[in-house]
């Protein structure tokens, strides 16, 4: 019994108010977006899964209305209806996406946020730190992020932070499914016209956007009729053409290993933890492939420079890292991350799915956008 009721008192009515958000998690990506809502006790109060709020992809504009979209969108698949589904303000807002490669850039996506009212504070970090925190039992380590583009974050026993500009070709890098396609491209032009090795290439890649040649989609992407960056989507086929063997996509294949290996162990190496069992955490869509001369030629590129790396894919989706970090912050108990860890899940993302609904949304002002 209550103690009201011993002393003849009616009980205290029941608070059945929705659990407060101590975190609004984002994990921002390229081409998609998750967000989830976490209590202070690690309960994921809501999950959402949509386009991308990188500013880099989609400009600043639409990336901020597609995270209140989102946001919104998990309140309600936690149960919040009505007037409690817009109650989604959080003690801390951490959102880690795509595009914030300079502490410039940080700074500048944190003042777009603060204004959206989501969290008493506002944390941004680049999507690889969120890999790091999800993957990397340790605390720290390296986190390798490779889906349209590559990125490399690491993290040291001592707290010391190493990352890298990953602006593309001005900044050094090379990698992810764009380069992938576009080298893809590039070798099926060169092998029609003589320059380059003959390669089953030259009819998987045109034939994936319809077109029968090679140089047709050269002179589609360059007349605006198919966009640049639907090159990512070749990714797959080069993979695939790899493990039938075709000695053309295995270079290309081989390539993107090598250019992983190579900021892997920078990292390490700017670390000064080559020799300490570093935990080097593979995140982003490449690193799904099933292509195991893919795969081994990471461990052993790393592995002869760190013998003791632990080498893993991200196995939890992203957003939990950015969730963690958020608990972090709050210097919530170590139970709240194991709740956290069991609750957030990539199978509980992929039912909340709301990608197209709310890139019908976003669209409609994107074409004018810039960041």
């Amino acid at each position: 019994m209550t103690e009201q009721r011993l002393h003849g008192q009616p009980a205290a009515e029941a608070d059945d108010s929705p659990p407060e958000i101590a975190v609004v998690a984002v994990d921002g990506g390229n081409s998609k977006t998750d967000v989830a809502l976490v209590g202070a006790d690690g309960a994921v109060l809501g999950v959402a899964r949509g386009p991308s709020t990188s500013h880099q992809a989609v400009g600043s504009r639409t990336a901020m209305r597609t995270l209140v979209a989102l946001v919104d969108a998990a309140a309600s698949e936690g149960g919040r209806s009505g007037a409690a589904r817009g109650a989604t303000h959080a003690a801390v807002l951490v959102h880690c996406v795509a595009g914030a490669d300079l502490r410039s850039d940080d700074r500048l996506i944190e003042r777009w946020l603060r204004p959206l009212g989501l969290a008493d504070r506002t944390i941004v970090r680049n999507d690889a730190f969120a890999g790091l925190r999800a993957g990397a039992a340790s605390g720290w380590g390296v986190s390798v992020v490779c889906g349209a583009g590559l990125n490399c974050v690491g993290i040291g026993p001592t707290g010391r932070t190493v990352r890298y500009p990953a602006l593309g070709e001005i900044s050094g890098d090379w990698g992810g499914g764009l380069g992938v396609g576009t080298a893809a491209l590039g070798a099926a032009v060169r092998a029609r016209d003589g320059r380059g090795q003959r390669t089953a290439l030259e009819t998987l890649v045109p034939a994936w956007f319809a077109l029968s040649r090679p140089l047709a989609l050269v002179e589609a992407i360059h007349l605006g009729r198919i966009g640049e960056a639907r090159l990512g989507e070749l990714a797959p086929v080069v993979f695939d053409a790899a493990g039938e063997g075709d000695a053309v996509a295995r270079s290309i294949v081989d390539r993107v290993a090598d250019e992983v290996v190579l900021i892997a162990v920078s990292a390490i190496r700017r670390l000064g933890v080559a020799r300490r069992p570093v935990e080097v955490v593979l995140a982003g869509g490449l690193f799904r492939t099933d292509d195991s001369p893919f795969h081994d030629r990471v461990g052993r590129g790393i592995h002869a420079v760190a013998p003791w790396a632990v080498v893993h894919r991200l196995a939890a989706p992203p957003v939990l890292g950015a969730a963690l970090l958020g608990l972090d912050a709050l210097g919530v108990t170590a139970a709240a991350e194991v709740r956290a860890r069991v609750e957030l899940t990539v199978e509980r993302l992929e039912r909340a799915s709301s990608t197209d609904r709310l890139e019908r949304a976003a669209s409609a002002d994107r074409p004018s956008e810039a960041r």
